[in-house]
């Protein structure tokens, strides 16, 4: 339980700082252990996530996950959700199931792996040395929607968190970092393979392309924590593959350097892989009032142009823009490497790319609603935007050739906007 209950700890100055943000962390890069992907089950008030996020070869958006959510003295409710969204015919698919008998590990295998009566996730070593580790997905999950893939790492893509050691990927909120009231963390592969097959409506769907996975932990209620995320998933194909993925939260007023009321910090964290190959991670805070000057690391989430939404009542960009810049890590390719990639979302009244505005607290459990205490007269909601784009990136030409000169690289990108309050 964390320390802000019950708590007898002396009075701390109010203007110390009581976010901690991993974006500050002196070590960019921290691949991977194996205990970084496994289940917590934390209790408290704790949401865990496994998220698979990945496109086919026609395009379309596959996205699996499994969501943990621990609400004080409650029992957790686990959810397996799928979306699939075919961008030619505009279909969409959506299913979201509360499982029974959820199991992390299950037997034979470590916390990396879950089941239920309606899914199995497991990981295991592959035979393959160019994908050397893999998650099997099988899921049940309706009468007419059956899942069953692969999905697979590749060696030179490793997974990674910002910071080193069991405590990389962490952000802390409040005044106490070794006690803190809450905390986020992500982890990440930047680039999966994926295989297998979906049976819709009796048919079968061929799941052949690429994607990423993060697992992620929100250790304190989620309207605590961020006004606002932003998500960019970029996949291509092009240059023996190539990613651009973004995960950027703001925090609440109540959350800053300067403790209360000097909050609305941004925290971001991202990753480019360039020729197949993990080529930069970055991660960057923006501080409010801070002049955002050009630096050496850069990872940021742009809203462009924003207007009234009059379905959600938020402020809507009609574009979004993110920008990645950070040192090369491959060897024999020593500078720096940057990309920014750009997509038209049009306006509330002609939308462009739009997939789906989706009313988070439908979604969720009742229990979940009765105990997470939104702000009165908000709703949040997340927008979801598909669309080809071109990725434009420069960096040493030991990582591609011409890449010194730039490089426009044809993909698709996958972008989610929520608004928390």
């Amino acid at each position: 339980m964390f320390s802000s209950l019950f708590s007898t700890a002396p009075p701390v100055d109010p203007k110390a700082p009581n976010l901690f943000p991993v974006s500050e962390s002196a070590d960019l890069l921290g691949e991977l252990e194996a205990k970084d992907l496994e289940w917590t089950c934390a209790g408290g008030f704790v949401t865990e996530t496994q998220i698979f996020y990945q496109f086919l070869q026609d395009g379309t958006m596959l996205m699996c996950q499994v969501i943990h959510s621990s609400i004080g003295l409650w029992y957790p409710t686990i959810q397996f959700t799928c979306k699939i969204y075919n961008p030619t015919t505009k279909e969409t698919t959506w299913r979201s199931v509360n499982v029974t008998n959820f199991t992390t590990a299950p037997p034979g295998l470590d916390k990396r792996s879950s089941k239920a009566d309606q899914f199995s996730i497991t990981h295991k070593s592959s035979s393959d040395d160019s994908h050397p580790e893999m998650y099997t997905i099988r899921a049940n999950l309706s009468d007419n929607l059956q899942i069953s893939l692969d999905v697979s790492r590749p060696s030179t893509v490793p997974g990674f968190k910002i910071g080193k050691g069991p405590k990389g990927g962490y952000s802390y909120f409040g005044s106490d970092q070794q006690k803190p009231d809450g905390y986020v963390v992500h982890r990440f592969w930047p680039r999966t393979k994926v295989s297998g097959h979906i049976i819709h409506n009796g048919r079968a769907i061929v799941a052949d392309g690429h994607g990423m996975l993060v697992h992620a932990i929100q250790g304190m209620r989620p309207n605590l924590i961020a006004s606002r995320w932003n998500f960019a998933n970029f996949q291509s194909d092009a240059h023996g593959g190539v990613s651009a993925i973004q995960m950027e939260f703001t925090t609440l007023d109540t959350h800053g350097r300067h403790g209360p009321g000097s909050g609305g910090a941004a925290v971001n964290i991202g990753s480019l892989v360039l020729g197949g190959k993990l080529a930069a991670v970055t991660a960057e805070t923006r501080w409010p009032g801070e002049e955002q000057s050009v630096k050496a690391v850069m990872s940021r989430a742009y809203h462009l142009n924003p207007v009234h939404d009059p379905d959600t009542s938020y402020m809507q960009p009609t574009a979004v823009e993110f920008r990645w810049a950070g040192p090369s890590l491959l060897q024999g390719a020593t500078g720096s490497v940057e990309a920014s990639v750009h997509l038209d979302v049009g306006s509330p009244s002609s939308p462009k790319g739009l997939i789906e505005k989706v009313d988070v607290l439908a979604e969720i459990p009742y229990v979940i609603k009765t105990m997470v205490n939104y702000v009165a007269g908000t709703k949040p909601y997340i927008y979801q935007w598909q669309d080809n784009v071109k990725l434009v990136v420069r960096g040493p030409d030991a990582i591609i050739p011409g890449l010194s000169e730039g490089l426009d690289v044809e993909g698709v990108l996958y972008t989610e906007a929520s608004f928390i309050s």
